[in-house]
C-alpha cells in the first residue's frame, strides 16, 4: 500500500474537484507518478484522469488542440455534442441568449481528421457547464499553455475563448439540494506546465477556480520509487534501504523528477566496464562527468595547499590559512558539504576584504587552479556592472516575454558550463541590493532558478566575494591586527547599517578574511620576481630571446620596491614595473632591428643607474 504522504497533491485534487467549478493543474505535469490502481508508474495526467473518475464523474472528456477530444467513445462524443446543441436552443435562466461557437452538434473527428477547434470545444464546455444534462462531466483541457499566446495581451480570438470559459464558470448552477449536494458538479480542468500559461483573469480573485500544484517528487516519492525498482539498478554498491548509503543516494536525488530516475536506471545499465557508484552516476547524469574534482582531492595534495597558494600570493599567510581551513572542512565533511547529500550549499564561502592590490583576486585564481587544475575555473563577475535594480536579470536571465530571454543569465549559464568552479564576485559592495537576494538563495539552498525555469546547482562551487570596503578609511597601521580588525568591522557596518541586510553576514559567518597591507620590501620583491617570469616567457615566444638577466637583481628589485606607494599594495609594484622596466625595454626593442630573428638566442642584460630605479639594456 502506498504511503499516505506519497502524491499528497492527488488528495487535494480530489477534494477540490468536489467543490470547485474549475481547477488549474500545473507544475510537474510531464512526470510520472505511482498509480495504486495499476501498481506501477503512469503518466501524471493519466493518473489525474483516473482519480477524477473515482471522484464520481461519469465521463472525463480530454481535449487538446492537436488530438482533439480523447478518453471518451465516439458515441459519448456525439451525445455530448447533441446535448450542447439542445441546450443552445433553450433560454438560459437569466433570460439571456448566449451565442458562442457553432450551434450544430459537432461530430467526433475520424482518426487522422481535423480536431474540433478551441472555439467549438469551448462552446460545448460552455453549454454543459450552464445546462448540465444526464451525466456529470469533467472537461480537461490539456497543454493549456499552448492554447494562449501572450497571456497579458490576448488576441481578439483568445478574448472570445476566455469570455466563453469565464461566463461558463460564473453562470453555472451550483446544486445545493439534498440529492446532489454531496455529488460533484460539471468541472473544467486546465492542465499546463506553469500557471503563467493561463491568463490571470481566469483565476485571480475567483473563488470558483482553484490551483492544484504538482510539485517535484519529495523525499517520500523518491524513496518509494527506488525501493520499488531495487532490482533494476546496476551499481557498484547494493542499494539497501535503511543504510546510510541508501539515504545519501535518496538525498542526492533532490530536485530530480521521477522520469529523471527512470533515465538514471537506464544510464546505470548502459555504462560499460565496472558499474558506477551512486555519486558517479549522479555526476554523470547532471554534469556529463563520472568523477568530481572534489573526489579526486587527496590528503597529500591538500596537505600542500598552503605551500602551493603561497607561490602565487605573497604576504597573506593568514588569509591562505583561512582558505585552507575552509577547504579542509569541506573535504572532511565536518561542514556537511562533502559526501553528505543532505546539504546542497556551496562547498565553501569566503569574503576577502582589504586594500587594493594585495592579492584578493589572485588568491581566488590560485585556489581555482589548485582545486580544478585550471585558472580558468575561476569565473569572475565584476559586480560594479550589476548596480541597477533590474541587473539581477543579467545574472539569472530575463523572464519570458522580455528581451534576452533566450540568452539566459550570465551566472546561471556559466555554472551550467562549469559546475566545478570558483565563483568570484569582485567588489560585491557595488552591486545593487536586489542582487543580494540571489546570493541569499545561493548560500542557503545552493541553487537558483533561471529565467527559463531551469534549476542551476551551486553545490560543487566555492563562492568568493571580494570587497574594498573600508579601504578609503583604514590607513596603514604599525599593528597589522588592528588594521584587519578595522576592515572586518567596516564590512559588518556596511551590511548591517548601510544596507540593512545583516542576513548576508549570517550566511557568510566567520569567513570574512581581511588581507594585510603590503608594506614589506621583501614581499614586494617576491611579487616582482614572480612577475618577471611572464615577461621572460613573452620575449622568448615573440622574439626567441633566450633570457633577461640583471647585473644585480636583488638591488634592482629593491629599488623598485622603494618606489612603490604602499597604499597600492602589490598592484603598485606592477605599475612601477610597467613604468620603470617594461616601457624602457619596449623602447629599446623598438629602436633595434625590425627583423625578429635578430634577437634569436640572445640574452638581454639589464643594468642600473646607481641606486635609483632607472634601467638600461644591452644584448649579449
Amino acid at each position: 500500500m502506498a504511503n499516505d504522504r506519497e502524491n499528497a497533491w492527488l488528495n487535494v485534487l480530489e477534494r477540490q474537484a468536489g467543490i470547485r467549478r474549475a481547477l488549474i493543474v500545473h507544475g510537474n505535469v510531464n512526470d510520472v507518478c505511482y498509480s495504486v490502481n495499476t501498481q506501477d508508474y503512469r503518466p501524471v495526467m493519466e493518473v489525474v484522469l483516473r482519480r477524477l473518475k473515482q471522484k464520481g464523474f461519469d465521463e472525463i472528456v480530454l481535449w487538446d488542440r492537436f488530438s482533439g477530444v480523447q478518453n471518451v467513445s465516439a458515441e459519448v462524443q456525439r451525445q455530448i455534442a447533441r446535448e450542447a446543441a439542445l441546450g443552445d436552443a433553450q433560454q438560459a435562466p437569466s433570460g439571456e441568449k448566449y451565442d458562442v461557437g457553432n450551434q450544430e452538434p459537432a461530430e467526433p473527428q475520424a482518426p487522422g481528421g481535423t480536431p474540433p477547434s478551441a472555439e467549438d470545444f469551448l462552446a460545448t464546455v460552455y453549454h454543459h457547464m450552464l445546462k448540465p444534462k444526464r451525466g456529470r462531466y469533467a472537461f480537461v483541457l490539456d497543454w493549456t499553455h499552448y492554447l494562449f499566446g501572450d497571456v497579458s495581451r490576448p488576441t481578439e480570438q483568445e478574448r472570445q475563448w476566455l469570455l466563453a470559459l469565464c461566463k461558463a464558470l460564473r453562470n453555472a448552477p451550483l446544486p445545493m439540494d439534498a440529492a446532489n449536494i454531496d455529488k460533484p458538479a460539471n468541472l473544467v480542468v486546465l492542465a499546463c506546465n506553469k500557471i503563467g500559461g493561463v491568463p490571470p483573469s481566469v483565476y485571480q480573485a475567483n473563488p470558483l477556480v482553484q490551483e492544484v500544484v504538482i510539485p517535484l517528487p519529495g523525499r517520500v516519492e523518491r524513496e518509494q520509487f527506488v525501493k520499488r525498482t531495487l532490482d533494476r539498478w546496476s551499481l557498484r554498491q547494493t542499494l539497501s534501504p535503511g543504510s546510510s548509503g541508501f539515504d545519501d543516494f535518496i538525498d542526492a536525488l533532490e530536485g530530480f523528477c521521477l522520469r529523471d530516475l527512470q533515465q538514471l536506471i537506464k544510464l546505470s545499465r548502459q555504462v560499460k566496464g565496472d558499474p558506477l557508484t551512486t555519486d558517479q552516476l549522479v555526476n554523470l547524469y547532471k554534469y556529463g562527468e563520472q568523477s568530481s574534482p572534489w573526489e579526486d582531492l587527496s590528503r597529500d595534495k591538500l596537505a600542500a595547499i598552503e605551500e602551493v597558494l603561497r607561490r602565487r600570493v605573497k604576504g597573506q599567510d593568514e588569509a591562505i590559512q583561512k582558505v585552507r581551513n575552509v577547504i579542509i572542512r569541506a573535504y572532511t565533511g565536518l561542514s556537511g558539504l562533502q559526501h553528505s547529500r543532505k546539504q546542497k550549499m556551496p562547498k565553501g564561502v569566503l569574503f576577502f576584504v582589504g586594500p587594493t592590490g594585495v592579492g584578493k583576486t589572485e588568491l581566488a585564481k590560485a585556489l581555482a587552479e589548485f582545486l580544478f587544475g585550471d585558472e580558468d575555473a575561476c569565473l569572475r563577475f565584476d559586480m560594479s556592472e550589476f548596480n541597477h535594480e533590474h541587473s539581477d536579470q543579467r545574472l539569472v536571465g530575463a523572464p519570458p516575454g522580455y528581451v534576452g530571454y533566450e540568452e539566459g543569465g550570465q551566472l546561471t549559464n556559466a555554472v551550467k558550463r562549469r559546475p566545478f568552479s570558483v565563483l568570484l564576485f569582485d567588489e560585491i559592495e557595488k552591486a545593487h541590493g536586489r542582487i543580494l537576494d540571489k546570493f541569499l538563495q545561493i548560500l542557503e539552498d545552493g541553487r537558483l532558478t533561471d529565467g527559463k525555469g531551469e534549476t542551476v546547482y551551486f553545490s560543487e562551487t566555492v563562492i568568493v566575494f571580494t570587497s574594498n570596503i573600508g579601504a578609503a578609511e583604514v590607513s596603514i597601521s604599525p599593528d597589522p591586527e588592528e588594521a584587519k580588525a578595522m576592515f572586518v568591522e567596516k564590512v559588518r557596518e556596511h551590511f548591517s547599517h548601510t544596507l540593512g541586510r545583516p542576513e548576508i553576514l549570517n550566511r557568510i559567518g566567520n569567513n570574512i578574511v581581511p588581507f594585510n597591507f603590503i608594506t614589506n620590501d621583501d614581499f614586494l620583491m617576491q611579487i616582482a620576481r614572480a612577475k618577471l617570469e611572464p615577461l621572460k616567457q613573452r620575449l622568448k615566444e615573440k622574439y626567441r630571446i633566450e633570457d633577461v638577466v640583471f647585473d644585480d637583481e636583488a638591488k634592482a628589485l629593491r629599488s623598485l620596491a622603494r618606489a612603490v606607494d604602499r597604499a597600492n599594495g602589490g598592484r603598485g609594484m606592477l605599475n612601477e614595473m610597467v613604468t620603470r622596466l617594461h616601457d624602457p625595454l619596449a623602447d629599446f626593442l623598438f629602436e633595434q632591428e625590425t627583423d625578429a630573428s635578430h634577437y634569436a638566442g640572445r640574452t638581454i642584460r639589464v643594468g642600473q643607474a646607481g641606486a635609483s630605479a632607472q634601467f638600461f639594456f644591452r644584448f649579449e
